[in-house]
């Protein structure tokens, strides 16, 4: 059964608890998570860059001179590709880079994510995390006590206002919720920082 190391609210080690094997025990699959971190990478991708096409370029609706009997190349709008202040021929354009992964590939895109900082020992159960009011200096004092200064991922089993505020200003911190544990923001911290009743809700939700 994988083990994780738990921590008081001051950083103070306390003891081990056993994690469950249907989600922190699972055989890594690099190919998922591969697939899960590309499809999140994408989806972030604004996609919003396009140019006009000659259709689209106001102006242009008059044919600017008439077809024959001027030796003039025949023309039939202001607005081709060729003139200036035309429309651009091929140019880049509007689309969406999202792409859906499966329900099952996204779980176990996860559940491998999370089995792989369960063996190396990256994740910390924090016994209880709340704060009355936002204190980044004491937030900072519980990591530097953890040894997740750096990057760290805190996960907590409900919306907590003063743990979000308390980590803003702590660069390669982040405050995510349970329900919204992902696999790219997993494998993009080193260090996993879980309340235990964040654990619990992901086993109940996961196994």
């Amino acid at each position: 059964m994988p083990q994780a190391q738990v921590f008081s609210a001051k950083g103070e080690r306390v003891g081990e608890m056993g994690l469950s094997e249907l989600v922190f025990g699972k055989e890594p699959n690099k190919a998922v998570i591969r697939a899960a971190v590309l499809a999140h990478l994408a989806a972030a991708r604004q996609g919003t860059v396009g140019v006009k096409t000659r259709a689209e370029v106001a102006g242009g609706g008059r044919k600017p001179w008439r077809q024959k009997g001027l030796g003039r190349a025949r023309a039939g709008r202001t607005r081709s590709p060729v003139w200036r202040h035309g429309g651009v021929a091929f140019g880049p354009q509007a689309r969406d880079y999202t792409h859906d992964l499966p329900k099952k590939v996204k779980k176990a895109a996860l559940l491998s994510a999370l089995s792989s900082k369960a063996q190396d020992g990256r994740i910390l159960v924090i016994k209880e995390l709340s704060m009355s009011a936002p204190k980044t200096k004491e937030l900072w004092s519980l990591l530097v006590n953890l040894g997740a200064t750096k990057s760290a991922l805190i996960v907590t089993a409900e919306r907590e206002p003063n743990v979000v505020l308390s980590a803003r200003n702590i660069p390669g911190v982040q405050v995510i919720e349970a329900k919204d544990l992902n696999t790219y923001d997993t494998m993009a911290k080193r260090f996993i920082v879980m309340t235990g009743d964040a654990v619990k809700k992901l086993e109940e939700v996961l196994s």
